[in-house]
């Protein structure tokens, strides 16, 4: 016959104690309540006996499922890995397993998967997917659910968020070309309705002001989403114009490098010819051709930052968790270079 698990009695036997102070210390969320001592002590038997704890049965009593859904636009986008990997390492520590979706940049899939986690009944949601003026989070927040986003942010900033300071970031960008010669920038911005979107098309058109350049509405264009063919697209219809510039800030990587295959249908070099810079430094960046020149963004501590908010909020649900804003920094590379006429 299969041998049984060892159970809670069982630890609490050897250890000396009562089955509920093990209980206590194999819950992250009371472990505080048993000496420190007490616990490593329990913790360690509990290990030696080669213990699970079954968040099922913990959350029949506790009416937590022990799971979080986290919620990304496109997962094939290299920046969301590092985040989710931070997510799940934060959250673990405390007894609770991360559920990753991908909503294909569909708001249809993304009610789909919304449902579907609630009726999982997950004790908290992160989204990376919101938009400024966002229905579906607005259901959420019906549903009583924590809720945290990362990355983007909501207009009135309601829900507490962990996202980058955008206005600050393309400003580096920006002034890095300015210091290399160029005056003559375009711009590849991503979609409105989003926050990053919004936030870096902003920053563009402050830092072009304080500088006393002129924004050529010509040398702008929005791509609907942030992907690298929406990007190709986008810097396609600039250089259609006809107008003269030598280079170009990207609202993000993937536009850069969409950037780079227009370039190239033009026989344009990047940078002998148009300079180019991203936003985010995701993976591999460094080994593109050329190497992008970008801004970098704290991907885990987004991601941890995330889950910690999130901790907080299902501990309480009033708790005043505000929205963090992390300082990218300027990283640069070979596309960009010295103007040279």
């Amino acid at each position: 016959m299969r041998k049984s698990p060892p159970g809670i009695k069982q630890i609490a036997k050897r250890a000396g104690v009562h089955h509920s102070t093990v209980s206590r210390v194999l819950n992250p969320k009371t472990r505080s309540m048993v000496s420190e001592e007490m616990a490593d002590r329990i913790l360690a038997i509990a290990e030696a006996l080669n213990y699970r704890r079954n968040p099922l049965a913990a959350g029949l009593k506790t009416q937590h499922s022990y799971t979080v859904g986290v919620v990304v636009p496109d997962l094939t986008n290299p920046v969301f890995p590092p985040v989710v990997r931070a997510v799940e390492r934060v959250l673990a520590k405390e007894g609770y397993v991360t559920m990753l979706t991908d909503s294909d940049n569909s708001r249809d899939m993304e009610r789909t998967i919304l449902a579907s986690l609630r009726s999982r009944q997950v004790d908290g949601l992160i989204l990376a997917t919101a938009l400024l003026n966002d229905e579906i989070i607005a259901e959420c927040r019906e549903h009583k659910t924590p809720i945290v986003l990362v990355n983007r942010t909501v207009a009135d900033e309601s829900i507490p968020s962990v996202v980058t300071n955008d206005l600050y970031g393309i400003r580096l960008a920006v002034e890095h070309l300015l210091h290399l010669g160029h005056r003559k920038i375009a711009y590849v911005g991503g979609p409105s309705n989003t926050s990053t979107g919004r936030d870096r098309r902003q920053g563009f058109l402050a830092a072009v002001e304080e500088y006393r350049l002129k924004a050529d509405p010509k040398l702008i264009a929005d791509a609907p989403s942030f992907t690298i063919g929406a990007g190709r697209d986008a810097l396609r219809l600039i250089l259609q114009s006809k107008r003269a510039f030598t280079a170009v800030v990207a609202a993000n990587d993937m536009l850069a490098l969409g950037c780079y295959d227009a370039l190239a249908e033009a026989n344009l070099k990047c940078p002998g010819d148009i300079s180019v810079t991203g936003y985010n430094d995701m993976p591999f960046a460094d080994r593109f051709t050329p190497p992008l020149t970008t801004l970098h963004i704290p991907h885990e501590e987004m991601g941890a930052q995330a889950a910690q908010l999130l901790l907080r909020r299902m501990r309480d649900a009033d708790t005043k968790a505000g929205s963090l804003h992390l300082d990218p920094a300027l990283v640069v590379r070979g596309s960009t270079a010295k103007l040279s006429r």
